[in-house]
């Protein structure tokens, strides 16, 4: 089968990068999926583990954490799916990834795709969507409302993948009052066409920012990237008792300064699940359901951007190289082989 991987850790503008390889058809375990891949995204984690995760001596590593496609064959224990069903997923750190024609994924954290949505809209989705939402109910505790609560959420970093769902999943399932952050005029517009009810500059002290549009402070803040660059600001800018979820790696900073306000800091790595086999794993098929149905109803929208074209390493760095800008707006998706 064709894939797309790496003998050596690389950068993105070296052609050896990411190259396109023929490896064999993998086999499904007890309850793995065989899923013929369809489309595929790229995320930040497919940039750090390019560059920073060494394969196995000699032994190519293909990387990719987000499809969609259709299943092929089932391992004896699957239960949730049949060959032939439409599948979305973001896959597990610990096996090979899904930029191949053939992938296996244990069917606990796949969904069946939104019946609205193509392949390259789907799987735009997977990585982001299960991300934003254990970040907002799982790590924050946010309850599902349809009534204003008068709360408030700031998401920085707003316009990339994870915020660009996490503004959607915010604004059309809870009461919260959602403040998002982007830096240039299509990236505040395209936040504010996610829901948004106020966009503001994170090129700016974020608490004067907030003062601007009439906010002392805020409840909730989802910091999803250079969170050690706006820590000063999170710190001043979090409301007594707030709670903050942030997803990146950032350097060490002093989070004794959350002290004071009785601040709760949560991170968010949508892995863990999948990486320790945790008993409610079953939890990411089961939101991933949720959210094809919230999809087909209407009530949510892909966060696709852009389309690189084929499934093949010169398109991959490409899409690499755009992420590693950290300038990306949405998802950026490939499709076919």
């Amino acid at each position: 089968m064709k894939a797309i991987g790496y003998y050596r850790n690389l950068p993105v503008s070296d052609p050896e990068s990411l190259v396109d390889l023929t490896l064999p058809e993998p086999v499904p375990g007890e309850r793995d999926l065989l899923v013929e891949v369809r489309a595929v995204s790229v995320n930040p984690v497919d940039v750090k583990v390019r560059a920073g995760m060494a394969p196995e001596a000699g032994q190519p590593k293909v990387i990719g954490w987000d499809a969609a496609g259709v299943v092929r064959a089932v391992g004896k224990g699957v239960t949730l799916f049949k060959p032939g069903d439409k599948v979305w997923y973001a896959g597990s750190l610990l096996r090979a990834g899904t930029n191949s024609e053939l992938h296996v994924v244990d069917e606990r954290i796949v969904g069946q795709m939104p019946q609205t949505l193509d392949f390259a809209a789907a799987a735009a989705l997977p990585l982001t969507t299960i991300t934003a939402w254990e970040l907002l109910f799982d790590r924050l505790n946010v309850p599902e409302s349809a009534k204003p609560g008068g709360a408030t959420l700031l998401v920085i970093g707003a316009a990339g993948g994870v915020g660009s769902i996490l503004v959607q999943l915010a604004r059309k399932l809870t009461g919260l009052t959602v403040i998002g952050t982007a830096s240039r005029p299509e990236t505040t517009q395209w936040v504010s066409g996610l829901g948004a009810h106020h966009v503001i500059d994170h090129t700016k002290p974020l608490s004067e920012e907030l003062k601007r549009i009439g906010f002392d402070g805020v409840d909730y803040i989802a910091s999803l990237n250079q969170t050690d660059h706006h820590f000063e600001q999170i710190v001043a800018s979090v409301n007594p008792q707030g709670h903050i979820a942030l997803i990146d790696d950032p350097e060490l900073f002093d989070f004794r300064k959350l002290k004071t306000k009785s601040v709760s800091l949560h991170w968010e790595f949508m892995y863990t699940r999948s990486m320790f086999a945790t008993p409610d794993q079953i939890r990411q098929h089961e939101l991933l359901s949720r959210v094809a149905s919230l999809i087909d109803s209407g009530v949510l929208r892909t966060t696709l951007n852009e389309t690189f074209g084929t499934i093949n390493a010169a398109n991959l760095r490409r899409a690499h190289e755009l992420i590693e800008t950290n300038r990306a707006r949405g998802k950026i998706v490939l499709e076919g082989f």
